[in-house]
């Protein structure tokens, strides 16, 4: 285990940030403005049916906008890597994780699967594992070919010794975090207040008109992106400094068998 200087890895990140040819702020409001359509979709698809008799469109669409935004995710996590290596990654590097979503979406099951489990057992046992799988994505990502399985088992192994300062890592960033979600916190503090309020005087308690729901809902979301964009592309790429270091004193990689590692000079240019 190796102690890694968050604040000097910070600002190495920033200052690589700054160089790279797509603004990071463009490609991060592009990510999740597509994350944020998707929610959109999911909700609008998830109203359409009485809740008594269930929503079997609702729910493929829920489960089908959710594996979209994993593999979106990866493409992000490619996007980080690239601006680490010094190349020059354009807007569609986004949809790269299409090429092996398969194993992406897979990935991301098998996780789910393996914290809840964890979580089972105590609240804590399922925040260790979420840390142990940390790297996981990362794996993949750097190596499409690792099995889902073998690429969990690496991040096991790979964040031995790291966990808690991954958790300060996240801790720094709690500040950001905490603004991004201030108004949509709020929003749901009042709601439960006023439904609390009616219970108690036995009054009933009228929901806000679809479209005022709405109209706060989007207002939230674009706060949240807003606010993201500040800080996400920092996070991501502070934590892969993170990872390299955990690779290097683990002695734990992927084979890097995918040609984006070997063509860290290529241009893969603004589009």
């Amino acid at each position: 285990m190796e102690q890694i200087d968050r604040p000097a890895l910070k600002a190495e990140m920033k200052e690589m940030l700054r160089s790279a040819q797509v603004s990071p702020k463009g490609f991060v409001g592009l990510y999740l403005l597509l994350i944020l359509a998707l929610s959109m979709v999911d909700a609008l698809a998830s109203s359409g049916s009485p809740v008594t008799y269930g929503n079997p469109l609702g729910s493929f669409v829920s489960i089908l906008t959710s594996l979209l935004g994993v593999v979106l995710q990866a493409g992000f996590i490619l996007y980080c890597m690239d601006i680490r290596r010094g190349v020059r990654a354009g807007y569609l590097t986004l949809f790269d994780g299409f090429s092996f979503a398969g194993r992406v979406i897979g990935l991301a099951i098998l996780q789910y699967v393996f914290i809840f489990l964890w979580s089972l057992l105590f609240f804590i046992p399922g925040i260790v594992a979420t840390y142990s799988y940390r790297f996981a994505y990362l794996n993949l990502c750097e190596n499409p070919e690792l099995g889902c399985l073998e690429a969990l088992a690496m991040s096991k192994r790979q964040t031995l010794g790291y966990k808690g300062q991954l958790f300060a890592l996240d801790l720094s960033y709690l500040g950001w975090l905490v603004l991004a979600y201030l108004p949509s916190t709020l929003w749901v503090a009042y709601v439960f207040s006023q439904i609390t309020a009616a219970s108690i005087t036995g009054t009933a308690y009228t929901l806000p008109s679809t479209g005022v729901s709405f109209t706060i809902s989007l207002f939230c979301s674009l706060w949240t992106v807003a606010v993201q964009l500040f800080y996400l592309a920092s996070y991501q790429c502070t934590k892969l400094g993170y990872y390299e270091t955990a690779k290097r004193t683990s002695g734990v990689s992927p084979n890097f068998g995918s040609e984006r590692q070997e063509s860290g000079d290529e241009d893969r240019g603004l589009f």
